[in-house]
């Protein structure tokens, strides 16, 4: 399935060490984008959007993140609207903080939260699953609850936290996913989208969700 956004964007797929690049810039070239890996600081300032992956410990993320000056970057980013999307544990380092093996690591604290162990019977949890989305989401639009995306992670945020009390602030869209427990699949707040889930490895679904994000940009 070919997917169009109608007129290319510019995307920089965040190079720091940790994260499938290659399969994130096939699967955004497939759904429409002009794509780059990079991690030089003035290319992924001036995209379009910019791809934050992420595969491995929470704490060895954030090192290579920061070591790469990812952390400015995003920052930076989104102090001016600009878009930015993390995957899986480019997802997880958001938050406050992660705890793996009773080690806590600070995150980027763009949300509160903790990412900790996943409560279930087996982990990790991988493979197919369907989730529960918000019904005005734009990250899912046109994906029907049947829908199934691909999991890889033994960590998860259990718990959102953050409150929206101003009414006048649009409160963030947040996807749920369940594996022995609820956990958070997705998030959309403002210019700031993420997911724990892999959708350069989730077939049309997670084609026609990447092509639903570029068509933001």
């Amino acid at each position: 399935m070919e997917l169009s956004t109608g007129g290319a964007r510019k995307v920089v797929v965040f190079d720091y060490g940790f994260g499938n690049v290659r399969s994130a810039e096939r699967a955004l070239a497939r759904a429409g984008a002009e794509v780059e890996i990079t991690r030089d600081f003035d290319r992924a300032m001036a995209a379009d959007g910019l791809l934050v992956p992420g595969v491995g410990a929470f704490a060895a993320c954030m090192r290579g993140l920061k070591e790469a000056r990812g952390d400015w970057i995003i920052d930076r980013r989104l102090s001016g609207g600009r878009p930015v999307m993390g995957i899986c544990v480019g997802m997880q380092i958001l938050f406050a903080r992660g705890i793996e093996h009773g080690v806590q690591a600070e995150g980027l604290d763009e949300w509160p939260g903790t990412v900790a162990p996943l409560a279930a019977d087996v982990v990790p949890h991988m493979g197919w699953n369907t989730v529960e989305a918000p019904g005005d989401s734009e990250l899912f639009a046109g994906l029907d609850a049947a829908a199934r995306f691909y999991f890889v992670h033994s960590y998860a945020v259990q718990d959102w936290q953050l409150e929206t009390a101003n009414p006048a602030m649009r409160a963030p869209k947040v996807t749920w996913a369940t594996h022995g427990t609820p956990f958070v699949a997705a998030v959309e707040n403002g210019a700031l989208w993420a997911t724990q889930f892999h959708p350069e490895k989730s077939g049309d679904a997670g084609a026609q969700l990447l092509n639903n994000w570029i068509g933001t940009l």
